[in-house]
C-alpha cells in the first residue's frame, strides 16, 4: 500500500468462509532479535512481514547479523555474534521493536543509538529507561522519549516491582539480564504476555516463572532453534468482530495463536454473548494454536476491567466498534495505557466515530457506550495507526453507504493483505490511491 492510500468500505452480504490471518507480530519481533543472539542458524517460518517487524528487521541486519530471506515468509538467521551499526538504529513506527531492542544494547560492548519516526519518538520511553538504569546501564533518552543513547556499561541483576503489567518493560529487563551479574526477578502486578519468557526458554535460557514472579539467571548462552511463528490473535480480532457484527455471518480462522495472555478479548466477547468456537489444535513456537469459528450474535454491553485489560490490550478500538452495536451499557475501566499507543486511541477512536454519528464517553481510564447505536456512512481518518484504520473499516461493512478511511497504509504495519482477506471472506472493503 503507497502512502495516501484509503480503504473504501461498502456494506454487503453475510461473511462466510476460512481464512487465516499473518504471523504473529509480537513473536516475529523476538524470532529475529532473539536469533540475532542465539549462536547457530534460526530458522523462522510463517514470519509476519510487516512495517514494525520489517524495522526490527532492519535494526538486527544494521548489528552485522546475517540473514538469509528465501520468501517473504521464510528467514534463517546467522546469529551470535552482535556487531557495532554503522549508524542510528531505525525502529520506524515499533514500539515493541525499540523498547526490547534497548534491553538487548544495554548488554553490548559498543554504542548505539535508537531512534524511529515522530510517531515513535512521542512514545514515553522512562519504563524502561529508569530499570534499565538500575541495572547500572548507561541508557538516556531525550526527555524520556527516543532517540535513546546506549553506552556500554556493568550491568547487574535487581529485583524489579512493575508498576503496571507491561510485556514491553518485562522483556527489556531480561534482555538485560541475560548480559548482567547475578540473577533478574521482575514481579508483575498481573499477567502481560509472555513470548519473550517462551521463547528464551526454549533457547536455553535459565528462566523461571512461579505465579507472578520471573526469575532469570545469567550467562546462559542461547542456542538457535526452529521457529513457526502462530497467527496474531490482534489481527484476528477484525474478523472476528466482523464476523459477529455483519447478520448471517459464519467464519473460520485457522492456525490462530491461543496464548491464554493474549485471549483476553475472546473472554470479553463471550460475555458479551458472542457465539465463538476455540479450538486448539497443537504448538507453534511454544505457544498454543487452533481455531476459531464467529457466527453472527445478538451482543450485550458488559464491565470490562482488572486483569483482563493486559490480555487485550490491542484489541481496544475494535471492541469499541462491537460496544457500539450491543444492547445495554458497555463500560472499560483500567486501560489508561490506550492513551499511550500509536495515538491516544481513546480519543481518536471516540472522535472519528463521531463523525459517524456514534456517541462515546471517554473517561481517563476507559470510556462508556450506551447501545445500540446506528451509524452511517462517512469519511473518517486513520490517524498512522493501524489497528484503529482496520476498526473503521470493520464499522463501515455495518452502515449504509460508502465509508472512506483515510490514511490506511498503516494497516500494513501489522496485517498485511487486510483488504485482500477480508474479501475473501465477502467483506467489500478495497484500497484505493487518492491525490496527495
Amino acid at each position: 500500500m503507497a502512502a495516501n492510500d484509503c480503504f473504501i468500505v461498502r456494506p454487503g452480504g453475510a461473511l462466510r468462509g476460512e481464512t487465516t490471518v499473518p504471523g504473529d507480530k509480537s513473536i516475529s519481533h523476538r524470532a529475529v532479535m532473539f536469533g540475532a543472539m542465539a549462536e547457530g542458524k534460526t530458522e523462522v517460518r510463517d514470519w509476519l512481514a510487516a512495517g514494525d517487524t520489517e524495522a526490527s528487521l532492519a535494526s538486527i541486519q544494521s548489528l552485522g547479523v546475517r540473514v538469509e530471506r528465501h520468501d517473504t515468509h521464510t528467514l534463517t538467521i546467522h546469529g551470535g555474534n552482535l556487531q557495532p551499526p554503522a549508524g542510528v538504529l531505525n525502529l520506524v513506527n515499533a514500539g515493541t521493536g525499540i523498547r526490547l531492542l534497548a534491553g538487548i544494547m544495554c548488554g553490548q560492548p559498543f554504542a548505539s543509538v535508537l531512534d524511529g519516526s515522530e510517531q515513535l519518538r512521542r512514545r514515553p520511553m522512562k519504563r524502561i529507561i529508569a530499570p534499565l538504569q538500575q541495572m547500572g546501564a548507561d541508557i538516556n533518552g531525550v526527555n524520556d522519549r527516543a532517540p535513546l543513547t546506549v553506552k556500554p556499561a556493568v550491568l547487574r541483576g535487581i529485583r524489579y516491582e512493575m508498576p503496571v503489567a507491561s510485556a514491553q518493560v518485562k522483556s527489556a529487563i531480561l534482555l538485560a539480564g541475560l548480559f548482567a551479574q547475578g540473577e533478574t526477578i521482575v514481579v508483575q502486578p498481573g499477567p502481560a504476555r509472555d513470548h519473550t519468557e517462551r521463547m528464551l526458554r526454549a533457547m536455553g535460557a535459565q528462566i523461571v516463572t512461579e505465579g507472578d514472579v520471573i526469575t532469570l539467571q545469567p550467562g546462559a548462552r542461547l542456542r538457535a532453534t526452529d521457529i513457526t511463528v502462530p497467527g496474531d490473535i490482534s489481527s484476528a480480532a477484525f474478523p472476528i468482530v466482523a464476523g459477529l457484527l455483519v447478520p448471517g455471518s459464519d467464519i473460520t480462522l485457522t492456525g490462530i495463536n491461543l496464548n491464554p495472555t493474549r485471549t483476553g478479548l475472546l473472554d470479553v466477547l463471550r460475555t458479551m454473548g458472542a457465539d465463538l468456537t476455540v479450538t486448539e489444535t497443537g504448538l507453534a513456537a511454544g505457544e498454543p494454536v487452533g481455531s476459531i469459528r464467529v457466527r453472527h450474535s445478538a451482543l450485550k454491553g458488559a464491565e470490562v476491567g482488572g486483569k483482563v485489560v493486559v490480555e487485550m490490550i490491542d484489541e481496544f478500538p475494535i471492541l469499541m466498534v462491537a460496544a457500539l452495536f450491543a444492547e445495554g451499557k458497555t463500560v472499560v475501566r483500567d486501560a489508561q495505557e490506550l492513551r499511550v499507543k500509536e495515538t491516544d486511541r481513546i480519543s481518536v477512536m471516540a472522535a472519528e466515530l463521531k463523525k459517524m454519528g456514534a456517541v462515546i464517553t471517554e473517561t481517563p481510564d476507559g470510556f462508556i457506550i450506551e447501545g445500540p447505536q446506528r451509524l452511517h456512512a462517512a469519511i473518517v481518518d486513520g490517524h498512522d495507526d493501524h489497528r484503529i484504520a482496520m476498526s473503521f473499516s470493520v464499522a463501515g461493512l455495518t452502515v449504509d453507504g460508502e465509508t472512506t478511511v483515510l490514511d490506511a497504509r498503516c494497516a500494513s504495519d501489522s496485517f498485511p493483505g487486510f483488504a485482500p482477506t477480508m474479501s475473501g471472506i465477502g467483506a467489500d472493503i478495497h484500497v484505493e490511491a487518492i491525490n496527495a
